[in-house]
């Protein structure tokens, strides 16, 4: 059976979501109160639905309780993004993402309920910020406020060596998950592995750990 999402507030940040869920092959409900941009989905996601959800009767109507995981992507009304998580919450939803607008909406979020609270913008921001300071930190996931996973390109400074020599746990505190190698992924790669030049690592750890690896191991 095909994955079912539901997809409210479609912006920006919302319509990317629709899309890419659907070109990963799953039935997408699109709702926005903007009949226009309910008209540009219509024929991307499976069923696009002009709808107020602020109003429970509306939501109920729509069986939403019966999909596995609905995504606020209400743009600048707050108010709204945050009433539509509580109906959610309150019909049963089983899993609810909610878009952010600040760290205070993220508070309140949290406080109803929402399973998952993203800040699009915020992060993207802090990944354009570290590839533009880093010529070696390719891409930037923040797991929380303080843990990240980086890709970084392996130099000349650490080609050549094993990940034993340069026991970059014990020195720096970050681990090494996997390893990119042309098309090859190596998965918790052992401790015999020779690093070469080139090599993309991907690198677990705190933020601070990160970074002083990054300076100290790369440049």
């Amino acid at each position: 059976m095909k994955k079912e999402f539901v997809v409210i507030g479609l912006g920006r940040f919302g319509g990317s979501i629709v899309n890419e869920l659907v070109k990963l092959n799953a039935e997408v409900m699109a709702i926005d109160i903007d009949p226009e941009r309910v008209e540009d989905y219509a024929q991307i996601a499976t069923q696009a639905v002009r709808a107020d959800t602020t109003d429970e009767s509306a939501l109920r109507s729509l069986g939403i309780r019966n999909f596995e995981h609905v995504v606020i992507a209400i743009g600048e009304n707050i108010q709204s993004s945050i009433l539509t998580t509580l109906i959610l919450k309150e019909i049963g939803v089983k899993k609810i993402t909610v878009k952010a607008q600040n760290d205070y909406h993220e508070k309140v979020l949290r406080k109803i309920g929402a399973d998952q609270v993203v800040h699009p913008e915020r992060d993207m921001g802090i990944r354009i910020a570290n590839n533009m300071v880093s010529n070696n930190i390719l891409d930037y996931l923040e797991l929380s406020d303080e843990y990240s996973i980086v890709e970084i390109k392996a130099n000349e400074k650490l080609a050549g060596y094993t990940l034993i020599d340069l026991d970059i746990r014990a020195k720096y505190g970050v681990n090494i998950v996997a390893i990119k190698r042309s098309s090859q992924i190596l998965v918790s790669p052992q401790a015999i592995e020779e690093i070469r030049l080139n090599d993309i690592l991907i690198v677990i750890g705190s933020d601070i750990d990160i970074h002083r690896f990054e300076k100290k191991a790369l440049h």
